[in-house]
């Protein structure tokens, strides 16, 4: 989606039990407006996986962590040249304590500041900023067990009002948590030198307890950081509550593990959803479309989306919400390859996921396979509501 100019190219430091959101979200959202996003980690060539941890503040005196996604790597760290880069994310999680330890990244950290390339870090990846020395006389925040060592590198600790908090001190962009992606991401963009148009968008998510835990994340956030209105509705469910998520991911076997994911905060109320207030929906995959599908105010819903035009963006197993409307007859169509008799016996001309990555868009419907595909998905979604990133 990006455009008049140069195509811009940032790095992305990953590290073993990286926080699952903080390396995927940036990742998938830069890649959906057009930006190239190489993600290399001190060790591990291109094609190696970094295992991923999942952090939340659950109500105890700190954050739990259980397993993440398996995050696939598409650069070797020791091939990196900084000055093809215009810009470097350092994701948190426990990555950063051991990471801030090797001196091959501290190196390029320092190589990215020195050249005054925008820099954004988040949460604990702030510790790694400190041990390569950048921040001394900088404002910063992070997640607030990062303040002792931000202070003794000398910077100036900025607190964070909420775990959603973001700073900017020249081009250095900080953030608390992954709460903070939708600001943090937009202002990454920003400092790349790129514009956001066509944003005044108002979107619908259509949520449930066990959608797939990236499905609903990294779309959701990607279309805040372009400054769309985005809200997310489950059905029984008020502002406020949480949906828990679920982790799918292929891992060797013949269909893919179930771990527990984030849960996921709404921010609407179902039932008092005016669907002719809103641009667009979007239907996260996941096991929640199983139920979803059997419910008559989603069918309902779904059907005046569709019914009227506007812009619909299904991914994996919400084809099981669509193919339950009975919105699909005439349609082409993909889906997780699971869910290809629900959309063959709906009346769809199906359309083969190869690779998994595939998505397309038939007039007013944008359709996905899996979570990999959420560069195009976002993308091509973004091109029916009219939103562009320009450099």
């Amino acid at each position: 989606m990006g455009g008049h100019g140069a195509q811009k190219s940032v790095l992305l430091l990953c590290g073993d039990y990286v926080e699952d959101y903080e390396v995927m979200v940036p990742f998938q959202a830069l890649l959906a407006y057009g930006i190239t996003v190489d993600v290399v980690c001190p060790g591990k060539k291109a094609g190696d996986v970094c295992r991923t941890a999942v952090h939340q503040l659950s109500g105890h005196q700190t954050y739990s962590e259980s397993r993440g996604h398996n995050f696939t790597l598409n650069a070797t760290f020791e091939e990196i040249e900084v000055e093809k880069y215009d810009g470097l994310v350092i994701p948190g999680g426990r990555a950063p304590e051991y990471l801030a330890m090797d001196n091959s990244v501290l190196d390029l950290v320092r190589k990215f500041f020195n050249s005054e390339k925008p820099v954004a870090s988040i949460c604990h990846g702030q510790l790694i900023l400190s041990a390569a020395d950048v921040v001394q006389g900088r404002k910063c925040t992070a997640f607030p067990a990062v303040k002792p060592v931000l202070l003794a590198a000398g910077s100036e600790w900025i607190e964070p009002v909420t775990m959603a908090h973001c700073f900017t001190d020249g081009k250095l962009i900080t953030g608390a948590t992954y709460e903070s992606h939708p600001e943090f991401i937009q202002l990454f963009v920003k400092a790349l030198g790129g514009s956001i148009t066509g944003s005044d968008k108002r979107i619908l998510f259509l949520c449930g307890d066990y959608m797939e835990d990236y499905e609903v994340m990294v779309p959701f956030q990607s279309l805040q950081a372009l400054g769309c209105h985005v809200d997310a509705v489950c059905p029984n469910k008020k502002a406020g509550e949480k949906c828990p998520t679920a982790i799918h991911d292929f891992e060797g076997d013949q269909t893919y593990s179930e771990k527990p994911g984030h849960d996921f905060t709404l921010t609407a109320s179902f039932e008092a959803v005016d669907a002719t207030s809103y641009d667009g929906l979007v239907i996260p995959g996941g096991r929640a479309p199983e139920y979803l599908a059997l419910d008559d105010k989603v069918i309902a819903l779904v059907k005046h989306f569709m019914e009227a035009g506007k812009p619909v963006a299904s991914i994996c197993h919400g084809q099981q919400i669509l193919s339950a409307a009975g919105v699909l007859k005439g349609r082409k169509c993909t889906a997780y390859p699971a869910v290809k008799i629900n959309v063959v016996l709906a009346g769809a001309a199906w359309l083969e996921p190869d690779p998994i990555h595939r998505c397309f868009t038939d007039g007013n419907l944008v359709t996905g396979a899996a979570w990999p595909g959420h560069p195009e998905f976002v993308s091509q979604f973004m091109a029916l509501l009219g939103i562009k990133v320009i450099f």
